[in-house]
Protein backbone atom coordinates (compact mmCIF):
# COMPACT_ATOMS: atom_id res chain seq x y z
CA UNK A 1 0.00 0.00 0.00
CA UNK A 2 1.21 3.47 -0.83
CA UNK A 3 1.39 6.43 1.51
CA UNK A 4 -1.92 7.37 3.12
CA UNK A 5 -3.11 10.68 1.71
CA UNK A 6 -5.01 13.29 3.73
CA UNK A 7 -8.31 14.90 2.74
CA UNK A 8 -8.19 18.68 2.99
CA UNK A 9 -11.06 20.15 0.97
CA UNK A 10 -14.47 20.68 2.54
CA UNK A 11 -16.27 19.29 -0.51
CA UNK A 12 -14.42 15.98 -0.07
CA UNK A 13 -15.50 15.79 3.58
CA UNK A 14 -19.12 16.49 2.61
CA UNK A 15 -19.08 13.85 -0.14
CA UNK A 16 -17.69 11.21 2.20
CA UNK A 17 -20.28 12.15 4.85
CA UNK A 18 -23.02 11.08 2.40
CA UNK A 19 -21.45 7.61 2.15
CA UNK A 20 -21.34 4.68 4.57
CA UNK A 21 -21.12 5.39 8.31
CA UNK A 22 -20.07 3.13 11.15
CA UNK A 23 -20.20 4.38 14.75
CA UNK A 24 -18.28 2.81 17.63
CA UNK A 25 -17.90 3.92 21.22
CA UNK A 26 -14.72 5.90 20.52
CA UNK A 27 -15.05 7.12 16.91
CA UNK A 28 -17.28 7.42 13.88
CA UNK A 29 -15.95 6.20 10.54
CA UNK A 30 -17.40 7.53 7.30
CA UNK A 31 -16.37 6.11 3.93
CA UNK A 32 -17.05 6.59 0.23
CA UNK A 33 -15.54 5.32 -2.99
CA UNK A 34 -12.93 7.62 -4.48
CA UNK A 35 -13.86 9.49 -7.65
CA UNK A 36 -10.53 8.66 -9.31
CA UNK A 37 -10.61 6.15 -12.16
CA UNK A 38 -7.20 4.59 -11.47
CA UNK A 39 -6.25 2.60 -8.38
CA UNK A 40 -5.23 4.97 -5.57
CA UNK A 41 -4.17 4.60 -1.97
CA UNK A 42 -6.78 5.32 0.72
CA UNK A 43 -7.35 8.91 1.79
CA UNK A 44 -8.31 9.97 5.30
CA UNK A 45 -9.62 13.11 6.96
CA UNK A 46 -10.06 13.89 10.64
CA UNK A 47 -12.90 15.82 12.27
CA UNK A 48 -13.28 16.99 15.84
CA UNK A 49 -16.00 19.34 17.01
CA UNK A 50 -16.22 21.77 19.88
CA UNK A 51 -18.65 19.39 21.57
CA UNK A 52 -15.75 17.18 22.69
CA UNK A 53 -13.79 19.92 24.42
CA UNK A 54 -11.49 22.85 24.11
CA UNK A 55 -8.66 23.15 21.58
CA UNK A 56 -6.14 21.11 23.59
CA UNK A 57 -8.58 18.19 23.83
CA UNK A 58 -9.44 18.37 20.12
CA UNK A 59 -5.72 18.43 19.26
CA UNK A 60 -5.08 15.39 21.48
CA UNK A 61 -7.92 13.53 19.77
CA UNK A 62 -6.53 14.29 16.30
CA UNK A 63 -3.02 13.22 17.35
CA UNK A 64 -4.32 9.93 18.75
CA UNK A 65 -6.37 9.31 15.60
CA UNK A 66 -3.38 9.99 13.33
CA UNK A 67 -1.21 7.53 15.24
CA UNK A 68 -3.81 4.76 15.27
CA UNK A 69 -4.48 5.31 11.54
CA UNK A 70 -0.77 5.01 10.73
CA UNK A 71 -0.74 1.62 12.50
CA UNK A 72 -4.06 0.14 11.38
CA UNK A 73 -4.70 1.52 7.87
CA UNK A 74 -1.91 -0.30 5.99
CA UNK A 75 -3.47 -3.65 6.89
CA UNK A 76 -7.23 -2.97 6.96
CA UNK A 77 -8.01 0.02 4.71
CA UNK A 78 -9.28 -0.52 1.16
CA UNK A 79 -7.67 1.14 -1.84
CA UNK A 80 -9.75 3.64 -3.82
CA UNK A 81 -11.74 4.58 -0.71
CA UNK A 82 -11.83 7.89 1.14
CA UNK A 83 -12.41 7.88 4.90
CA UNK A 84 -13.33 10.54 7.44
CA UNK A 85 -12.80 9.74 11.11
CA UNK A 86 -14.85 11.76 13.59
CA UNK A 87 -13.56 11.94 17.15
CA UNK A 88 -16.05 11.41 19.96
CA UNK A 89 -16.25 12.72 23.52
CA UNK A 90 -14.18 9.84 24.96
CA UNK A 91 -11.57 9.44 22.21
CA UNK A 92 -9.01 11.48 24.16
CA UNK A 93 -9.30 9.43 27.34
CA UNK A 94 -10.12 5.88 26.26
CA UNK A 95 -7.47 3.15 26.43
CA UNK A 96 -5.33 3.06 23.29
CA UNK A 97 -6.04 -0.63 22.67
CA UNK A 98 -9.78 0.11 22.67
CA UNK A 99 -9.26 2.82 20.05
CA UNK A 100 -7.29 0.39 17.88
CA UNK A 101 -9.94 -2.32 18.17
CA UNK A 102 -12.76 0.10 17.36
CA UNK A 103 -10.98 1.34 14.23
CA UNK A 104 -10.27 -2.24 13.08
CA UNK A 105 -13.91 -3.20 13.61
CA UNK A 106 -15.20 -0.12 11.78
CA UNK A 107 -12.83 -0.62 8.82
CA UNK A 108 -13.80 -4.28 8.45
CA UNK A 109 -17.49 -3.43 8.65
CA UNK A 110 -17.22 -0.62 6.08
CA UNK A 111 -15.16 -2.83 3.74
CA UNK A 112 -17.86 -5.50 3.91
CA UNK A 113 -20.58 -2.96 3.07
CA UNK A 114 -18.55 -1.50 0.18
CA UNK A 115 -17.94 -4.99 -1.19
CA UNK A 116 -21.64 -5.89 -0.97
CA UNK A 117 -22.62 -2.58 -2.57
CA UNK A 118 -20.34 -3.14 -5.57
CA UNK A 119 -21.58 -6.63 -6.30
CA UNK A 120 -25.26 -5.64 -6.12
Amino acid sequence: MNKIEVLKKRRDFLRVARGIKKATSTLILQAAQSLCEEETSPKVGYTTTKKIGKANVRNRVRRRLRVVVSEIFPKYACNNVEYVIVGRYNTATCPYKMLQNDLKYALKSVARELKNGQSA
